[in-house]
Formats: C-alpha cells, structure tokens, sequence
C-alpha cells in the first residue's frame, strides 16, 4: 500500500501544567463566598465522589461590612462561620488586603515563570489557599462557584496551578435558568441579602430564591437581568442546602442603604445575629445531574452508533507497513510571513543531536529554535498562536514528557494545540509547526477546572485562542467532562458525539456570537472509523474544508480528534466613502468538486507541495495518484471562500477548468508557504469513501 502523507500549510495551524487527573475521589476545600452557587456546587462536587474537607473565605478590613472588589462577595461575611457550622468543617478565613491592580482578562505573564501580581488581591487568595494546604496537606481540589465570570475563574485556576490544585467548577456555563430551578428543586433555601439591578429593591431583601423565582425570570426578559445574578445584580446567603448538617436562622437583621435609586437602588441586609437549628428533614444530597449529551449530539451518537452496526466499518482494505516510515525530512525549518502573520513549519531537533540523548532534550531543542525563529522575526512565544506537535508515540510516559518541556516555554493563556503520534523518521522523534502574530487583541479560553462543560486542558495549551477574526481550536477528544476519562466501556460513537460537542461549546465560549468552521481535520487511529466519522459529518450538515486522517495514536487513547479553524464571520468594509468603515457579518461560501485528467503532472509524495490561497479563503486539495498507472488521475477540491464587497478579491480561479487552473492556485509565482509533512496512514474527505494518496491543507489569512 502506498504511504499516505498530508502536507499542511502551517498558514492554517498553529503551556501549562500538567493537570493530576484522577480517576478517584480527592480532598477538596470550598472556597466559600455563602451565595447560593458556592454552596450548589459542593452538592455536585460531592455527587462526583469528592469529600470535603474544609472551607475557605476572603473577608473585608473589620469594621466593613462590604468593599468594592473585583473578585469576591464580601457582603453577608458577617454570617459566613454559621455557614461553615452547618457543613461541619473548618473555616479559614484572610482579610482581603489587595486591590484590582490587573483587571485585564488575562492574569499573570504569558512567559514561563507563574507568578502573580504584587499587591493584587488575587493574591490574597494565594495566601488563603496556601494556608489551607499547610494544615490539609492532602487537600486537591477546590471548590468554586462560578458560572459565567472568566475574570473571576482566571484568577482562581492560576492560584490553583501555583498550588497544584485542581478547581472543580461544576456550574460553569451552565444555563442560569436551569440551574436556579435546579437550586431550588434540590432543597437550596438561599435569601436575597443585596439587590444592585435594575427592577430589585429593598423589599426584595430577604426572600428565598423560590420566591424571587418569578420576578428574576420577569426582570430578564425584560431587561436582559441574570437570573442568577451573574451581572451582580443580587447577592445571597445560603440558609440550607443539601450538605449542611444543620440550617441556619437570621434572627436579627438590618437593611442598610448604599444607594437609593429609583429604579435601581443598591441595598444589604446586614446581619447582626444569627443561629443553627436542627433540620426538620434529612436530605440526601442528591442533585440533578445535567445530561451527557445535549439532544442533538445524543441523536448524532445514534448516528454513529447505526453506521457501526450497519457493518460500515469494513476497513480499506490496505495495510499500512512499518517500512513505509519516511525516510528523510528536509533539513531546515520552513517560513512564511502574511503581513503580520508568521507560520513556521518543520521544526525539528538539530540533526547533530546524539539519538541517545533523552527524548525531553529533543523537545527543548525544537522549542529553542523555534524561540530563535520568532526573535528574528520580532516575535515572542508569547504571540504564538496555535501549534500542532508530532510525536512518534503517545503513550503516557511520551505524553507526559513533552508536555512538561513545553510547559517551560508557555505561561498564562498559552497557543492552543493539536498533538497526534504518527510515523516519524527513525532518526527524528518530534516536529512541531506553528503560527504567529503580534496582536493585542489575543483572546485565549484557557479552562483548567473539572465541570460538567467540556474537558479541561490535559497539557499545557488553550482550548482556543481568538485573533480576530479567527478562533483557532485546540484538537479535541472525547473526554467526559467531570472526570476527563475516556468512556468506559469504549464506544466510538460516544467519543464521536462528545468531540463534536466539546468543540461547539468551545467555539461558543471563545465567540459569544459562534462562528463559521472553515477547515476541519478529523484525526483517527483506525480507518473503518472513517466512514462513520463521515456519517457523523453528513448529519450535521458540516459543509466545510474537511480531512480525515489515520495516524498512529492520539492523546490518552483516544479514537478521534477534532481540529477546526473558525472565522467569526464579521469583516470591516468601506462604508460609502474612503474614510468610514463598518462592520458587516457575512456567511462563508462553500465550493467543491473532482478533476479527473488523462495527462497530469504527477508530483511524488516525497515532495513538498508549495503553494498559495488569497485572503480569508480556506481549501483542502487531495489527491489519488498511482505512479506508473494508467488509470486516471483524479483531485477532489474543497473551498470554504468569503465573497465580500469593498475588500480585496478572493479565491479567483475556476476549478471546473481542470488541473492546470488547480496547480496556478497551488503553485502560483508567489511565495511558497511554510509547511509540514505529516505521514498519515489513511486520508480521506467528504463526499467520498475513496482513500487518497496526498492532501493539501492550505488556509490563507488576511
């Protein structure tokens, strides 16, 4: 059988610590605010097999009863120790002694190093947790509450990374509506102790959620008001709860006046005194877990589920050989800047490296140079954007080791990053591609706690990071969220429906507005999977530059990764004059088709396939060429282009014309892009079960 190989325009691709993942229980502290979903989410920590064993809370100066912070509720303190009581566990208490000095979404550097920011008071919960671990040294995880607030969440998980905690935040991104009435449902008796928002006043103070229940979903559809408060409209003080041992009683309370507005009047209850009481019931600590799957992923698991028994999974037929292993790569990386865009690609050890020095220093010197490469280019690691890194293995001592140097190079909001095994040379053992830019409007979702959401990073990269206007997704696999274990007993078509979930919601939290997928690569370890990976592709309607390809292993085992490349779809056009601009949003146009040609030039797999695309135009090319054979060659093309007025021309060519048309687009008289040989065991696109012997990735940037 012929060697498969995918040359891929790093112009379409581009750390942090290693995460304990536990398949087990661990010792976790609540860091407690005593607002309903601090308290919530400890029920759900607890349903996931986790024991509490303390709790923990930042405080305002005494005689305060409130500040003005950025990061915690510091209103109702006065009555946190009644909560910790109730849950029987210790309390921790440290006065907030910082301000918000750094109130960008970002924390921390991104170079390699991990500390926090002097006086901010982030690092007051430093202090807070660091104490906590003195006295519960076995203590993993934490507990926190929150739902929407990245800036919030940021600072938490990089206090956690400094400590080698792991945070579980199992109400993350979950629908506000939902989970209120899921609170409510599961027995939380939490009271309004602070209203802020518009359609909140002082008569409000004091009620339960299931009392406010109607007005909070009243006041959202009327003023776009977060049902749990989420804006800062209301605070609360949770009363009971499933994992108290006792319920907590205001006995003496005060309204104070912060603001008094009309229409929105600021207010809290002060509380002057307070008791426990016995629980009139016992309550068993269930709570409703969310779904799996939403609907129209679990009917996509069908799907798969359908073609497997159907007997699509009949393989290709051909066999790959060891010794079809390349035999050499080029020597030197590959460059090409695009205006403010850098790609690098073939970055591999110096070919002077003794083989039998530890493969960690094989990696240390692929990121030395690719250091270098950036620094002649004024660039930094720090503007990297995305990376794909290939190693020869993936088994978890391999896994583990790159990750670990790669984490040396990367601080906060690390690239994000597709990492698959495949057949390297014998003599090289990794290779990594990249792309740059210098951009500060960089956005990274870089999400490090266990939730119900989608999988945490498992190495030291984000799960996507936005230049405008391109979201570049890390590779997903199908992970389950809370534990991120692959599911047992071993289903693809459960993997398969989870890695399309994980990368919509990711696409999703990275782009409130969503986006357009403009390349897809689906990375495989069997190709009987292939056809099923297509049906999965077929019903959601996936009209877009795709590739599925088989190589020799993926991260933690997995079956399947999903890589994309997203564009939000909004472009800046001349508004009737030169000096006026406006953003208008527009819908990619998807275009494809075969070549078939009697006489083609036919360019061995060995070689490397220079190239080409105009701005803002996505292609795959893939081709099945048997050297020798009288039978006709045949490409199949893919183009995902926008077409939008006033900006400059795009993907000119006609494809319907035969290869040459191809070749002009592929090898036109410009400079060749940076790329990669990446050997694949199988390849294949949509619309076809045909095997092909190369494929092109080619994505062009603006």
């Amino acid at each position: 059988m012929e060697k498969r190989q995918l040359h891929k325009s790093v112009i379409s691709w581009i750390v942090e610590r290693k995460i304990d993942y536990m398949r087990g229980t661990m010792k976790y502290v609540a860091l407690l605010s005593g607002g309903k979903d601090s308290c919530y989410n400890l029920s759900h920590c607890n349903a996931n097999g986790h024991h509490l064993v303390a709790a923990a809370t930042l405080a305002p100066p005494s005689g305060k009863d409130e500040i003005d912070s950025y990061m915690y509720q510091t209103v109702g303190q006065d009555a946190i120790e009644f909560v910790a009581r109730a849950l029987e566990v210790p309390l921790y208490r440290c006065v907030i002694q910082g301000d918000a000095i750094e109130q960008n979404a970002e924390y921390g550097s991104r170079s390699a190093g991990g500390a926090g920011v002097l006086g901010d008071e982030t690092e007051d919960l430093y202090t807070l947790l660091e104490n906590v671990k003195v006295h519960h040294p076995d203590v993993q995880g934490v507990s926190v509450g929150a739902i929407l607030s990245n800036y919030q969440r940021v600072r938490v998980e990089h206090v956690c990374r400094r400590l080698s905690l792991t945070p579980l935040a199992y109400l993350w991104q979950r629908d506000q509506a939902e989970l209120l009435s899921e609170m409510i449902a599961a027995g939380v008796k939490s009271v309004l102790i602070k209203v802020a928002g518009i359609g909140l006043t002082v008569k409000h103070l004091g009620k339960t959620l299931n009392e406010m229940q109607d007005t909070l979903t009243r006041l959202n559809s009327i003023y776009g008001l977060h049902i749990c408060g989420e804006g800062g409209e209301y605070e609360t003080l949770t009363l009971d709860s499933p994992l108290f041992k006792h319920r907590i009683v205001l006995d003496e309370t005060e309204v104070v006046m912060h603001t008094d507005n009309e229409f929105a009047p600021v207010a809290y209850l002060r509380i002057k005194q307070a008791s426990l009481c016995p629980k009139e019931s016992s309550m068993d600590g269930r709570v409703e877990v969310p779904p799996l799957l939403e609907d129209r992923f679990d009917e996509l698991k069908n799907v798969v589920e359908n073609s497997v028994i159907g007997g699509y999974e009949t393989s290709s037929g051909g066999t790959y050989q060891p010794t079809n292993r390349p035999r050499c790569i080029p020597d030197h990386p590959s460059t090409h800047a695009v205006g403010s865009w850098l790609a690098i690609g073939n970055i591999h050890p110096d070919s002077s490296l003794n083989s039998g020095i530890p493969f960690e220093e094989h990696v240390r010197d692929c990121f030395i140079r690719l250091q270098g490469i950036l620094e002649s280019h004024a660039l930094r690691m720090a503007d990297v954007t995305n990376i794909t890194l290939l190693l020869p293995s993936l088994a978890p001592k391999i896994f583990a080791a790159a990750n670990k140097i790669y984490a040396e190079f990367f601080g906060v909001s690390p690239p994000s990053r597709a990492c698959v095994g495949v057949d390297l040379p014998e003599e090289v053992n990794v290779i990594l591609e990249c792309i740059a830019r210098k951009d500060n409007t960089r956005r990274a979702l870089h999400v490090q706690g266990l939730s119900y959401w989608a999988p945490a990073n498992i190495g030291p990269y984000s799960q996507a990071v936005t230049v405008e206007p391109y979201v570049f997704v890390s590779g997903q696999i199908g992970l389950l969220p809370p534990s991120l274990t692959l599911p047992s007993p071993p289903s693809f078509a459960l993997e398969t429906a989870l890695v399309f979930q994980h990368t919509d919601r990711v696409i999703r939290a990275a782009n409130t507005a969503g986006g357009h997928v403009l390349l897809a690569l689906y990375w495989l370890v069997d190709d009987a999977n292939t056809k099923h990976t297509r049906r999965a592709c077929e019903m959601f309607c996936e009209k877009t530059p795709t590739l599925f390809l088989v190589v020799a292993s993926l991260p933690r085992g997995a079956r399947i990764e999903k890589q994309v490349l997203v564009h939000t779809g909004e472009f800046t056009v001349p508004d009737g004059d030169e000096d006026t601009f406006t953003q208008v949003p527009r819908l990619p146009d998807f275009l494809c088709g075969d070549i078939h040609a009697e006489h083609t030039q036919i360019f061995r797999t060995v070689d490397f396939l220079p190239g080409n695309v105009h701005v803002e135009c996505d292609m795959t090319a893939s081709s099945e060429m048997i050297l020798g054979s009288t039978r006709p060659s045949m490409l199949n093309w893919q183009v995902s282009r926008f077409d939008v007025p006033g900006t400059s021309p795009l993907l000119e060519a006609d494809f319907s014309s035969g290869w040459s048309s191809v070749s002009r687009v592929l090898f036109g008289d410009r400079d060749i892009p940076a790329t990669t040989y990446i050997p694949c065991r199988y390849i294949g696109t949509q619309g076809s079960d045909e095997q092909w012997d190369w494929a092109v990735a080619l994505v062009g940037v603006s």
